[in-house]
């Protein structure tokens, strides 16, 4: 494509749909974020979308104001840790594809 911006599609060759798909993403500027629970593997199917820049805070807020009240350590899994998984508080910022463990008090 020679405008910025734009991307160039084929529905008769199925060209680029993916590369669309990621481009929107990056221009809404939402992540995905994956749950996880203790001892399961992660549900891949069902993402919690956030803006760009959510934290753990945000995440738990998402799933249930009161989670965050009751939150004792994060474990997340993904590009934002420095290993994994990594334990981390309410503001550890979130990036796309991450997967979050939740532990409660």
């Amino acid at each position: 494509a020679e405008y910025m911006g734009t991307v160039v599609v084929s529905c008769d060759l199925d060209l680029n749909f993916g590369y669309l798909l990621e481009k929107i993403w990056e221009y809404l500027g939402l992540v995905r974020v994956y749950t996880k629970k203790r001892g399961e593997f992660p549900d891949l199917t069902t993402p919690i979308i956030l803006r760009n820049g959510a934290t753990v805070k945000h995440f738990c807020h998402s799933i249930h104001r009161s989670l965050v009240n009751d939150f004792k350590f994060g474990l997340v899994y993904g590009t934002s840790a420095k290993h994994n998984p990594q334990r981390v508080g309410v503001n550890h910022t979130l990036e796309d594809e991450d997967v979050v463990q939740i532990s409660k008090k």
